[in-house]
């Protein structure tokens, strides 16, 4: 049970940063006047990062299992927002915005696993 309260308030902590977040991003690229989905892009990728970050770092700091969960099921899985995302998706192609639509899922997806490597790497470089 210990774990599920962990994962909850590390989860709503998550949410609020990712909408926080989604906002500031969406209003500093208002003006970019390209369909792109900037806010749930950025936050998925630098979530993928963290995610990355927190599991080598809790595996070499030996953090309990509670910590663990906090960081990577319930901060982490807050915060990123896969729905976002399918939603996001599912928009540009109603609105008919293929090549836009095959760009963000692409960067998405390459973008999500580079960044999960390199939180990785640099969870292993903290040391």
């Amino acid at each position: 049970m210990k774990e599920i309260v962990y994962i909850f308030f590390g989860g709503g902590i998550g949410s609020v940063l990712r909408y926080l977040a989604q906002i500031s991003v969406n209003e500093k690229m208002s003006s970019v006047g390209f369909p792109f989905s900037w806010g749930t892009f950025i936050v998925n990728i630098t979530g993928s990062f963290f995610i990355g970050l927190f599991y080598t770092i809790s595996e070499r700091w030996n953090l309990s299992m509670e910590t663990r969960l906090f960081l990577t099921v319930g901060l982490c899985g807050g915060f990123t927002t896969f729905s976002t995302f399918s939603n996001d998706g599912l928009s540009l192609l109603k609105g008919e915005f293929y090549g836009t639509f095959l760009l963000y899922t692409l960067l998405s997806i390459i973008g999500g696993l580079l960044a999960v490597f390199v939180g990785g790497y640099t969870g292993k470089l903290i040391g």
